[in-house]
């Protein structure tokens, strides 16, 4: 690893705002522990037998196993030729076509300049900006204050949200909603609004109104509608997947993606940003799915891929779309899934449904807009009945409208299916009731939303292939983001509140105390994270790019110092009432990374709560 600032100069064990910042002319390397030299020391004696002619790189097929393979040689102090053992799939068979086809060890060197610019990258930033921070705000916020290229914009995002709840006041609103004869229901509207906001009487006189009146159905609009299958799955889509539907931690969907690939050999390298697969893949995708079908729970989704003369290959090979690596997959080999652990159980099922989903046709629906006029007064209604499920079947989801059937948001009333209604066809409004609804803050952050964030840096897309265009630019890679997510929780920044991602009192000090500094900015962290890229692919200069990255933290340093004392005072947020009192008694206030009470003549008598 690249070494502590002390290691160039003796001086800089002391933390002083003087020395910074720290920029070496030439990075040093030294094992991470004893440990780590010790086995260091017995790879290069092998490396410099004599009777060893070359070197073969089989470290993880991606950047960062490039970097360690860099560091390794580079120390060893040799000049072997060095060549490269690629695979997506750790199965015997895949090895042994990896050996066959071995890489130039110069071919990957373009990786190995983006694995060290950003080690740099983040020793430059993170050094020197959590030295000066750390000595600057040393009397508020107490101990070492850690920032970092991802990390910090990772936290201001998630502070920013916070804010954003901490100063959302709820609005009350109503609905009007009304039922009808022949039996459905519609909400009332005005223009694209559904909400009732200022004079609530309104909606007392709408029910008033339109109960027991005749009414007409003004609009009456059918369409087919078709729902494409999701694209394969990347490690960060994985994750998100994981969270939503079993409540998995990134880190804990990686780990057991990892053991998948590594030990049990079942799915491929599962640390890829990519979410297409590569034309010279195509012949393996039936023997894949062959694997399947001794699985109950795959093997007709599984035949039906066998059954197919041609294999739908738009939305899923794309040699454009894959660099190192492509989509995450099962391997062509016979899967004993006894031998998965649980998590590995779940996390093979997401991979194998997904897999087989792509090659299902689209899920075909057939939606029904009604608006119904009553005394001059609109309510529409949605209908969704599904016609095909296609690719929905794979999940066990016949009728996703089925399943919606009688929910309903404050958009419309929507149901399963309707009944047989014509354009200017005479109703009559049975009932109308309104209901007496809040506006609500934005939520809070979970693991799938937080790492959908950090990959468009901030920007919210929902498409998925718009937000493949944009993960270049996002915070981190796949196999940073679970990682930083676990050192902002280590760090007291973040916690877990259930499934919900919070900032502690300590990280809304932090980012309060770079309030507007560009290391907060998801953009710009975003714009390195391009840049990184580029030098991957050999389209930008790896030390124009360390030459900006050690102008950038020069100016954080010089912006750090000359911090307004304003700047370091404590942060304060009402938490709410206090517990040991009514509800309606004093409220509960965050100051000094300690909640207490206020007002005054209370807090003297009821001591800082737990």
């Amino acid at each position: 690893q690249l070494v502590d600032p002390e290691v160039y100069d003796e001086k800089l064990k002391k933390w002083r705002m003087a020395d910074l910042p720290i920029v070496p002319e030439e990075f040093k390397l030294a094992p991470r522990d004893a440990k780590a030299k010790k086995q260091l020391k017995a790879i290069h004696k092998l490396m410099k037998r004599d009777d060893i002619d070359r070197i073969i790189n089989a470290c993880d097929a991606g950047r960062e196993g490039e970097l360690i393979f860099a560091y390794i040689y580079e120390t060893a102090g040799i000049d072997k030729p060095v060549q490269r053992l690629w695979v997506s799939s750790m199965t015997k068979q895949a090895i042994r076509e990896g050996f066959e086809r071995l890489r130039p060890g110069e071919e990957l060197q373009p990786l190995e300049a983006a694995a060290r610019s950003r080690s740099e990258a983040d020793w430059l930033i993170g050094m020197n900006a959590t030295r000066a921070a750390t000595i600057r705000g040393r009397a508020w916020v107490g101990g070492v204050v850690s920032l970092g290229r991802v990390q910090t914009p990772t936290l201001a995002m998630m502070v920013q949200r916070e804010r954003e709840i901490q100063a959302f006041t709820p609005e009350p609103y109503r609905l009007v909603r009304a039922r009808f004869d022949p039996r459905y229901e519609g909400m009332w509207f005005e223009g694209d609004e559904t909400r009732i906001f200022g004079d609530l009487s309104r909606a007392e006189q709408i029910v008033e109104k339109v109960t027991g009146k005749d009414g007409t159905v003004e609009k009456m609009e059918q369409k087919e509608q078709s729902e494409r299958p999701p694209l394969l799955y990347d490690l960060t889509s994985l994750q998100r997947d994981a969270n939503r539907r079993f409540g998995f931690s990134a880190r804990r969907t990686l780990q057991a993606a990892q053991s998948l690939y590594e030990d049990k050999k079942a799915i491929t390298y599962p640390r890829t940003s990519s979410r297409y697969l590569s034309g010279d893949m195509v012949p393996f995708l039936k023997p894949t799915a062959e694997t399947l079908v001794p699985i109950g729970e795959f093997a007709a989704a599984a035949r039906y891929v066998l059954g197919l003369d041609r294999l739908p290959l738009q939305r899923v090979v794309n040699d454009a779309r894959v660099s190192d690596h492509h989509a995450i997959i099962p391997t062509d080999v016979e899967h004993d899934v006894s031998r998965f652990s649980p998590d590995e159980g779940r996390v093979f099922d997401l991979v194998a449904r997904r897999f087989l989903a792509v090659f299902h046709p689209s899920a075909r629906y057939q939606r029904t807009e009604v608006v119904t006029l009553v005394e001059e007064e609109r309510f529409r209604t949605r209908g969704k009945i599904t016609l095909e499920p296609g690719w929905r079947r794979v999940y066990g989801l016949e009728s996703e409208a089925d399943k919606q059937a009688g929910k309903s948001d404050d958009d419309t009333a929507e149901s399963a299916e309707l009944p047989k209604l014509e354009q200017g066809q005479t109703v009559r409004c049975d009932k109308a009731e309104f209901e007496d609804k809040q506006t609500k803050p934005p939520p809070r952050y979970t693991e799938a939303t937080l790492l959908s964030a950090m990959e468009t840096a901030g920007k919210r897309i929902d498409d998925e292939e718009l937000r493949e265009a944009m993960k270049e630019s996002g915070l981190g890679t796949p196999a940073t983001r679970a990682e930083t997510i676990e050192v902002l929780i280590r760090r007291e920044y973040i916690e877990r509140a259930g499934k919900e991602l919070q900032p502690t009192p300590k990280g809304l000090q932090v980012i309060s105390m770079l309030e507007e500094h560009p290391l907060t900015s998801p953009e710009l962290t975003g714009d390195w994270e391009k840049r990184l890229t580029d030098i991957e692919h050999g389209s930008d200069d790896r030390k124009a790019f360390i030459d900006d990255i050690a102008s950038f933290t020069r100016s954080t340093v010089e912006q750090i110092a000359a911090l307004d004392k304003e700047k370091l005072r404590p942060v304060r947020v009402e938490l709410g009432p206090c517990p040991r009192e009514e509800p309606r008694g004093p409220r509960l206030r965050l100051r000094d990374l300690e909640a207490r009470c206020r007002p005054d003549d209370h807090a003297r008598d009821c001591p800082p709560a737990d």
